[in-house]
């Protein structure tokens, strides 16, 4: 069989063992501490402080997926879609792709398995139903309002 000969040995020291040098843990279980990256390489690396950035970012992540799925954006949405259809129609599918490619962002963050991220992300999600879909902040309360005020409204 052609072309199925083992590689030199130059190769094998190339790619073989002295690669193994050079290339880091990844963790494939929970584990709780700082030292972890999140989403890219050395970020936030050994440092307390951006250890914390990195979980703020995580949990507005989590608000803002939370916010494009609620039924205030989408009741904001279906009144630029009264007024005008066309746009009304690009606006929900230009808010939807920013909601899934957000959605996304978080998944690939929470696949650095820090149990802080974790923890942070479902408290993120929870912070953002209750604000925009229990009702704290315009959920589905105030669009059942908005729809006995606007005889146009569906």
């Amino acid at each position: 069989m052609g072309g199925m000969s083992p590689p030199a040995a130059g190769a094998a020291a190339q790619g073989g063992m002295g690669a193994m040098k050079s290339m880091r843990y990844t963790h494939m279980t929970f584990f709780w501490g700082k030292n972890s990256e999140v989403l890219f390489t050395m970020w936030p690396g050994t440092r307390g402080g951006m250890y914390a950035l990195a979980l703020i970012f995580v949990f507005a992540l989590a608000v803002i997926v939370e916010f494009l799925g609620s039924r205030r954006a989408d009741a904001c949405l279906a009144a630029l879609a009264r007024r005008a259809p066309a746009a009304g129609g690009l606006a929900r599918a230009a808010v939807h792709t920013v909601r899934v490619g957000v959605a996304y962002l978080l998944m690939l963050a929470l696949m650095s398995f820090n149990g802080g991220g974790f923890l942070v992300a479902v408290a993120g999600h929870a912070a953002g139903f209750l604000a925009f879909r229990a009702g704290l902040c315009g959920g589905p309360a105030q669009v059942e309002e908005d729809r006995k005020n606007d005889p146009a409204c569906c």
